[in-house]
């Protein structure tokens, strides 16, 4: 979206989320600030490349330990994998520099692009995510497991639909509470455009398979902010707190009330604080 000859900026999705959680109009706020938009589908989901039959090894749940620890796991692919793959979606648009924002585990994905192509990324914006640290608190787990253990593959539309409900209820903002004809609606549209769940195993392998980021933030150089909700159940705000912490001169934006998710009343703050950062690394 946008004028071709604008600064970039590359959107990244979070775990399971097709480039359609980046809304249109979130977009289009964006463009009005003279910003060529770009989104895309990580591998595995949406339409994007399918890596159908591969299975992480062993179970999630040591996985996960492992992870809270700060350590790697077997994994099919990682978050650096991921990482280049956003790189190349510049490289197939000629595009040498991007100011690069990631929501969730995209915004892990967002501080790898930021660290092992450096050179390719204008500034930074993560939301609501964490670079992994050891002993950083873990998630709810009524929140975890809502997002990883959804209904069966072959559970009719009307109830993946009715489970996207409860999950937004689960994770999203408690004092941006969006009609539930919308969150249906959202599901929906996702839900015909490409329906892929198995996919999302191998995406939080990826997540659990990298390990600790703080490594990569600790060479990042680019302008930098962090945004995140104080009420956010899914990925802690120290998750955010932690990565401002380890990016050099990186600024730290908390917004009461909101959960894990993108609520439409903060759509207009959060694209000033994301503008207030592409600016600096501009000037």
């Amino acid at each position: 979206m946008g004028d071709p000859a604008d600064p970039a900026v590359l959107l990244i999705m979070g775990l399971g989320a097709q480039l359609l959680l980046w809304p249109n109009d979130f977009c289009r706020r964006l463009v009005d600030r003279g910003l060529r938009v770009i989104r895309f589908d990580n591998r595995d989901v949406g339409l994007s490349s399918k890596l159908h039959g591969l299975r992480v090894e062993g179970s999630q749940y040591p996985n996960m330990v492992r992870s809270v620890l700060g350590r790697p796991s077997p994994a099919v692919y990682t978050l650096e994998d991921m990482a280049d793959d956003a790189a190349a979606v510049l490289d197939h648009l000629d595009i040498e520099r991007a100011h690069i924002v990631g929501a969730s585990m995209g915004g892990m994905i967002a501080q790898v692009v930021a660290a092992r192509h450096a050179e390719r990324t204008r500034s930074l914006g993560v939301i609501f995510s964490s670079n992994n640290q050891a002993a950083l608190p873990p998630p709810d787990p009524r929140a975890l497991f809502a997002v990883i253990k959804g209904p069966p593959v072959d559970a009719p539309r009307e109830v993946i639909l009715d489970n996207a409900v409860r999950v937004s209820r689960v994770i999203g903002s408690p004092a941006y509470r969006a009609p539930e004809a919308k969150i249906r609606a959202d599901a929906a549209a996702g839900y015909d455009r490409s329906y892929y769940p198995v996919g999302v195993a191998r995406q939080f392998g990826a997540i659990t398979g990298s390990g600790s980021l703080r490594h990569y933030d600790h060479r990042i150089s680019a302008p930098t902010v962090v945004i995140h909700g104080l009420a956010d159940r899914l990925m802690r705000p120290a998750g955010g707190r932690a990565v401002a912490n380890n990016i050099a001169g990186a600024r730290l934006v908390l917004f009461p009330g909101m959960g894990h998710d993108l609520p439409e009343p903060l759509w207009g703050p959060i694209v000033d604080q994301l503008d207030l950062t592409f600016s600096s690394a501009t000037r």
